[in-house]
């Protein structure tokens, strides 16, 4: 059980956010920020090594390389372990070609018993590559020297989201993360947006590859203006979404190798690069116009000018300057913050690192010190970032159940408009409840993190000292009354382990 002090303190913050003792300074004056704040507002979570990174480089020095990052650095067990999986070591149009013959042949067997084993097989392998995807994008946001990128590349997997129950897209949805969303994730959004246009989880999710000149479907169209761009007063109607649509004709993907038939007079439009596939046999070529300016009827360039169009409106640099600051500080941000953010992300051609550096920058951002609630996400990894440092678990299921339990699994959204980012979506008695298992699950050092799957799986000994120089230095001083008395009352270090994880500061940022 937990002590009456805290169970009552943690009640509350679901409410309202905890005064934390230590809040003090901004990112526009870098000297007044500790390495450890720094860790707190900029990475998924504070953890020993990261604020030792911070500290050694300079909070400004460190604040750029988290803008601008370098190849990413992990133990050399866990990177062992990402470039030994499938989706690593296998090109998506290997692995999806491998999986649509498997398909095939499944399908082609007349036995009822065998054709049911060959198809469970199937979707047996489609769950185990959904599973590395999922493996690699938790140890990569927990271990990761790269925070900021990691963090933007679950934002951008939230806002261009896709589920992964539909159809073949388990054998994707780790390429679409890697290749679409975690190379772009601090570039240029025209450069984002392009890549996720193309990529076939995309495509294949909204129903693109069902577009075609005569059997128009708008899928795609609405929610590359509603969801992705212009938002929904983004001043666009409803012959825009027509019209848009009528563009995206003939754009689609293609898991054979064949080209396939199309007249002479066509042929040089088309473009085939991977899986995505432009044909022109199915392509409206008729002229469009598209929030009021005209597009010319010229196959796949098409689509390049109506991105052009989208990606610099002043509505898509609202859209996304407020879903950041959302997600970055405060669950209905100063507008003031978001229209100079927007200012430079159009200034900056949709820079998003610059975009950024602007809410870090900004006044408002050191305010709001300690008021964002934690998503299931950004709780889980913090708490294990914490807990376990660098060292290297053994077995993400645990974290996978957590997140599942508490309705944020990885690739999950049924829905295209991604997880909600305000608490009032994740601050429910049951949440945390649920919150208060992991806390206690953790800081017991029971949660299964460090042993093998399988009923011989053997187990590393890893029970979190979370009274370390971290704490004592650093976290102490941002913590309330109400949580230090509880501490206090701690009977075991299993039970401090567990007061701390579920400390009202503990679930803001």
């Amino acid at each position: 059980m937990l002590g009456l002090g805290l169970a009552a303190a943690l009640g509350a913050c679901a409410l309202a956010p905890p005064t934390a003792a230590g809040r003090s300074g901004v990112l526009a004056e870098q000297s007044a920020v500790s390495p450890y704040q720094l860790a707190r507002r900029v990475s998924w979570g504070p953890s020993t090594s990261t604020v030792a990174q911070f500290s050694s480089t300079g909070v400004d020095r460190a604040l750029q390389q988290q803008l601008h990052p370098g190849v990413a650095q992990l133990p050399a067990e866990l990177q062992a372990q990402i470039n030994d999986m499938t989706i690593s070591k296998t090109s998506l149009v290997d692995l999806v070609q491998q999986m649509e013959q498997q398909r095939k042949d499944s399908d082609a067997i007349a036995d009822d018993e065998a054709k049911k084993a060959a198809q469970r097989s199937y979707q047996q392998e489609l769950n185990r590559l959904l599973r590395e995807a999922q493996t690699r994008h938790l140890l990569r946001a927990v271990y990761s020297s790269n925070q900021l990128q990691e963090q933007m590349t679950w934002f951008w997997l939230n806002h261009f989201s896709v589920h992964q129950g539909k159809a073949n897209l388990r054998a994707m949805v780790g390429d679409y993360e890697d290749s679409a969303l975690r190379a772009h994730a601090l570039g240029k959004f025209r450069e984002l947006l392009g890549a996720v246009v193309r990529h076939p989880a995309m495509l294949r999710y909204l129903d693109n590859e069902q577009n075609a000149l005569g059997h128009i479907n708008e899928n795609f169209a609405r929610e590359l203006m509603e969801l992705h761009t212009l938002g929904v007063d983004g001043g666009y109607t409803q012959r825009d979404v027509q019209e848009l649509a009528r563009v995206l004709t003939g754009v689609g993907v293609n898991f054979g190798n064949a080209i396939p038939g199309m007249g002479k007079d066509v042929r040089g439009y088309y473009v085939r690069h991977g899986l995505f596939e432009f044909n022109p046999a199915r392509h409206d070529f008729g002229p469009k116009e598209l929030l009021g300016q005209p597009i010319k009827g010229h196959g796949l360039s098409e689509l390049e000018d109506a991105l052009d169009r989208l990606a610099s409106h002043p509505a898509t640099a609202r859209f996304i300057s407020r879903k950041l600051a959302t997600y970055w500080l405060d669950d209905a941000p100063p507008q003031a913050l978001v229209e100079r953010m927007a200012h430079t992300f159009l200034a900056s051609q949709g820079d998003i690192a610059a975009t950024l550096q602007t809410l870090f920058e900004a006044s408002e951002f050191s305010a709001g010190e300690g008021r964002k609630f934690k998503d299931p996400m950004r709780y889980v990894v913090s708490a294990v970032r914490l807990a376990y440092d660098q060292k290297p678990l053994l077995n993400a299921g645990p974290m996978l159940n957590w997140l599942n339990r508490m309705g944020e699994p990885l690739y999950g959204r049924l829905t295209p408009d991604g997880y909600p980012l305000v608490s009032a979506a994740w601050a429910s008695p049951g949440q945390m409840a649920t919150r208060f298992e992991i806390a206690k699950a953790i800081g017991s050092g029971s949660a299964g993190l460090f042993k093998l799957d399988g009923p011989q799986g053997q187990e590393r000994a890893a029970f979190p000292q979370l009274a370390n120089a971290l704490y004592y230095q650093s976290m102490v001083q941002t913590l309330g009354p109400q949580t230090l008395r509880a501490l206090d009352q701690a009977v075991s270090p299993q039970e401090w382990n567990t007061f701390l994880l579920s400390a009202p500061e503990l679930m803001y940022r």
